[in-house]
């Protein structure tokens, strides 16, 4: 069984939000002219679910809030530095978890961005000891939906293609990726990501334990 982080094992929305409404508090009282909602609301559309990096976040937060006292690379390093620390994991994921492992399930995880950062956030949600694997793209220098990421996980889990599992939240890099290299495909339901390609949809992750036994 293999999963992506974001959207998926990590509620990365409500993480976000949690460290930008820190963050803003951090910097007032010299943001004080904007309102925090609008700082926030901002950031969230300009990171567009995480595929924008924040340094290009930053960079347009201050010019359209005249942010002169705070430079990007400060800015970015402190959320680099203390995202980890506002890191939300979605309902059941370390019961859900504990049920595969009972089930003597191989867990792994393939997930896309910073290895360092990405890392980071596995051990502030507590699960790095569950998984067997850990593949996070910046340090396998490949990314999803490169199927050669997934051959690569599933060679280090010695199992074969047929007899897994991919449960992510995106419809090309998780759903159609995984089913390309002939995984069984389980779609974590979103608004974002609409996809008819998933072999299972699930909306809490406490319903995989149960497809698991049905499917194995």
């Amino acid at each position: 069984m293999l999963f992506d982080l974001d959207g998926t094992l990590l509620d990365r929305e409500k993480s976000l939000i949690a460290f930008v409404s820190h963050q803003y508090e951090r910097l007032a009282p010299k943001l004080s002219s904007i309102p925090k909602e609008d700082y926030i609301s901002r950031f969230i559309e300009l990171d567009n679910n995480g595929y924008v990096w924040k340094d290009k976040v930053y960079k347009q937060l201050i010019n359209e809030f005249n942010l002169t006292d705070y430079p990007v690379k400060e800015l970015l390093d402190d959320y680099v530095s203390n995202f980890k620390h506002y890191c939300i994991p979605f309902q059941h994921l370390h019961r859900m978890l504990n049920e595969l492992q009972q089930q003597n399930i191989k867990l792994g995880i393939i997930t896309n961005g910073y290895g360092q950062f990405q890392l980071d956030n596995i051990q502030a949600l507590g699960i790095e000891q569950k998984f067997e694997v850990i593949l996070i793209s910046e340090w396998e220098d490949m990314k999803k939906p490169n199927p050669e990421i997934f051959a690569r996980a599933l060679t280090k889990l010695k199992v074969n293609a047929a007899s897994s599992m991919f449960v992510g939240d995106h419809a090309m890099n998780d759903i159609e990726a995984a089913k390309n290299v002939g995984m069984i495909a389980v779609w974590k339901r979103n608004d974002a990501s609409p996809t008819e390609k998933a072999d299972y949809n699930i909306d809490e992750l406490s319903e995989i334990p149960l497809l698991v036994q049905q499917m194995f």
